[in-house]
């Protein structure tokens, strides 16, 4: 074996490693959880159908993670970010998931996750340097 360093995955890379840990994690967790989803919550504009933002999240685990939510800066404070994590925590609980976790950067919206009831549980300082990155989590009931 080798190890080769692909400064841009391959996708079959990519598939390989994903494929191999989801096996390896059915296995240890005795199959009780499904693979993972993959879920968008999209922001289009109606007159055009662009996508110009939205939400990505995946289920697993009993869990949801928001891995993307971006609202372009003339829509910001529309409330339509508040709308995506409102949807994705219906969906997540429509999906028997029991929380929602994600990160964000201080220069991002940790602020705003807090105020729609997510609870720090981490943060890593100088991550990019001269920043913090902090991890939120909410319990759904």
């Amino acid at each position: 074996m080798e190890i080769v360093f692909e400064p841009d995955v391959l996708p079959e890379t990519r598939a390989a490693i994903l494929e191999g840990l989801i096996r390896y994690n059915e296995q240890q967790t005795a199959g009780r959880f499904p693979p993972p989803r993959f879920i968008a919550l999209a922001l289009r504009d109606p007159q055009t159908g662009t996508t110009v933002g939205g939400l990505t999240a995946r289920i697993a685990y009993s869990r949801m993670f928001v891995e993307l939510l971006y609202i372009p800066e003339h829509l910001r404070g529309q409330g339509f970010g508040a709308d995506l994590i409102g949807q994705a925590e219906d969906v997540a609980r429509r999906e028997g998931c029991t929380g929602i976790w994600l990160d964000t950067f201080s220069f991002q919206a940790p602020g705003f996750y807090k105020k729609l009831g997510y609870d720090e549980f981490g943060t890593l300082a100088e991550y990019p340097p001269g920043f913090t990155r902090h991890y939120l989590h909410k319990t759904l009931s």
